[in-house]
């Protein structure tokens, strides 16, 4: 049997409401949900949720505290078998909390949230030991000082690191040459870029062995040393896509886990595996439906 993975995941949690409407409100207007869950989110704790449900040891290093919001998070979390390290255990004040709107039409969504705004977190004292524990690293950009010095242990102690990148955030240049494995959605736009292509040179050039830029349902843009290409997306009916993005770079984390040597054909694979994930997250409401489906 093969042995299990342990993966550490390192950025934001959010306790995120989300409410299944009709359309999104206008100004001044009053409308009522079809449907309500509440449940942890933020990117790193998705990816561990996903990670952790496909048989692997998930491990995420996040700030929650614990305001009544925040242990709800956390028991959530617990719940799915992912082991919390929360570095502001003492926090009474409330963890980042994300409103969500999700159109039953489209299966688009409307967030508002304060993602990690005013939570600095300085990296433990036991980071080195955390890092050396596991067998892969995933970082959402989110906490920037503990992001850089988990990224820069985990080159170090020889332990590949896999970077979520939804948005440009500042500092992240600092980033970039410590990440083995960076994918990246459309709205990740690196300084000069505007396109995919350009996205992913950048990376490259900033030291980024094996980089992709997901689009939705349209084709997965990757690029490796020596090579690029595509990777075609499943197409399934869209009920939501809230979390899709965090399971695939969850799914994908498990699949490069145990990969002493990534290649253009182990790449593809683990993008595809990870992209039949994400799709099939979309297929429900909310972001635990799908980790009960059949």
């Amino acid at each position: 049997m093969p042995r299990r993975p342990e993966g550490l995941f390192i950025g934001l949690c959010t306790l995120d409401i989300i409410q299944l409407v009709d359309h999104t409100p206008a100004s001044d207007e009053k409308l009522t949900a079809r449907r309500q869950t509440i449940a942890a989110g933020g990117p790193a704790a998705n990816a561990a949720v996903a990670f952790s449900h496909l048989g692997g040891a998930a491990r995420l290093l996040t700030a929650i505290g614990s305001h009544p919001l925040g242990l709800a998070a956390t028991a959530d979390l617990h719940g799915l078998a992912v082991t919390v390290s929360d570095l502001t255990p003492d926090s009474t004040e409330p963890p980042a909390v994300s409103s969500i709107m999700v159109t039953a039409s489209t299966g688009e969504r409307a967030v508002a949230s304060t993602n990690a705004t005013g939570h600095r977190i300085a990296p433990p004292d036991d980071l080195d030991a955390l890092v050396a524990a596991c067998d892969i690293v995933e970082l959402d950009g989110h906490h920037r000082e503990l992001a850089v010095a988990a990224a820069h242990s985990a080159r170090a102690a020889g332990r590949p690191t896999v970077l979520d990148g939804g948005s440009w955030k500042d500092g992240m240049e600092d980033l970039l040459p410590s990440i083995d494995v960076a994918v990246c959605s459309a709205d990740f736009h690196p300084p000069g870029t505007s396109t995919p292509t350009e996205t992913l040179r950048f990376l490259q050039e900033h030291g980024v062995g094996w980089s992709a830029v997901t689009q939705g349902a349209e084709p997965i843009v990757w690029l490796g040393p020596d090579d690029g290409g595509t990777v075609d997306v499943p197409n399934v009916p869209v009920t939501d896509t809230l979390g899709a993005g965090d399971f695939l770079h969850g799914a994908l984390t498990h699949h490069l886990a145990l990969q002493s040597h990534l290649t253009p054909k182990h790449f593809t694979e683990a993008l595809r595996t990870a992209a039949t994930v994400a799709s099939r997250a979309c297929t429900s409401f909310g972001t635990r439906a799908w980790l009960r489906a059949k």
